[in-house]
């Protein structure tokens, strides 16, 4: 069956860019000048999702403004003659179906996608996490295919620095080709010396309907959250997994470093302010002596 669903979580209280986000969903965090949700969205777009689930919460109320219509700036815009602006904003509501769920409790992102359960009707179904942007890749295109080829569900994996590995889910590879493995297991946040790679779990997912049963027989870890991790691991053993391997830029937007260097990349990027904004950076960097 064709993948043709997208569920995005975003329920968390984002608390590593307190405090920031006391009142603002991390979700919302512009980057130059539009929401992080909504790269994440135009990434499904891209290849080829229209029917889009975010699990949300009551603190996320602006999400959902965001991607609703906003007839009085609609009309505003009209009349003041700014027809780009209208065009833009009006993108934003007509670029896919987008569905709210609410998530009652931050208990896991296996919870979140348990949620999306009658939504995705027993197809396929994408799950991108909601605060991560990889500036024009077409990774997610990538794991339908692979998804594709071999009717089983998809993580995607990047290598990071071993020093690293602690903070991310790593798996245990077995290559099929060079950027597709199946994945023999995962190991959430381990240990350096007892990290299986040193590749880890990143943006999304592309899951079989069979993750639901899964999560079910998946018991609350010691925080009562259900991890996604672990139904993955079943799923391993049951039916196989595979990993896609991504190696271009990523920004994990909930990390206030990797932040302002997708605000500074992707700006550079934008034909409107590139040149202004690098002519910028390189009096900034005579000007404070650096390099």
């Amino acid at each position: 069956m064709r993948v043709t669903k997208a569920v995005i979580p975003v329920a968390g209280l984002g608390t590593r860019f307190l405090p920031a986000t006391k009142a603002l969903p991390k979700e919302m965090l512009p980057v130059v000048d539009r929401p992080t949700i909504q790269y994440v969205v135009e990434a499904a777009v891209r290849a080829g999702i229209q029917d889009i689930l975010l699990v949300s919460s009551r603190s996320k109320r602006s999400i959902e403004n965001h991607f609703d219509r906003s007839f009085e700036l609609e009309v505003r815009l009209e009349q003041a003659g700014k027809y780009d602006e209208l065009k833009e904003v009006r993108h934003i509501s007509d670029m896919a179906q987008i569905h709210f769920v609410r998530q009652p409790e931050p208990l896991g992102l296996g919870n979140a996608v348990a949620m999306a359960e009658s939504h995705t009707a027993g197809e396929p179904f994408a799950v991108l996490l909601g605060d991560e942007i990889l500036p024009g890749a077409d990774l997610l295109r990538e794991m339908i295919e692979t998804h594709d080829r071999f009717d089983r569900s998809v993580i995607a994996v990047m290598e990071v620095p071993p020093s690293e590995i602690s903070l991310y889910g790593a798996i245990r590879p077995e290559f099929v080709d060079d950027r597709v493995a199946k994945v023999l297991g995962i190991v959430e946040k381990p240990p350096i010396d007892e990290a299986p790679s040193n590749l880890a779990v990143i943006f999304g997912y592309v899951l079989t309907p069979q993750i639901f049963e899964a999560l079910r027989a998946t018991p609350p870890d010691d925080k009562g959250e259900i991890q996604l991790t672990n139904a993955l691991n079943v799923l391993a053993e049951q039916q196989g997994v595979y990993a896609q391997v991504f190696e271009g830029p990523r920004f994990d937007i909930g990390n206030k470093l990797d932040y302002l260097r997708a605000t500074v990349e992707l700006a550079l990027d934008r034909e409107d302010l590139g040149e202004p904004f690098r002519a910028f950076l390189g009096e900034l960097v005579r000007r404070k002596r650096i390099g």
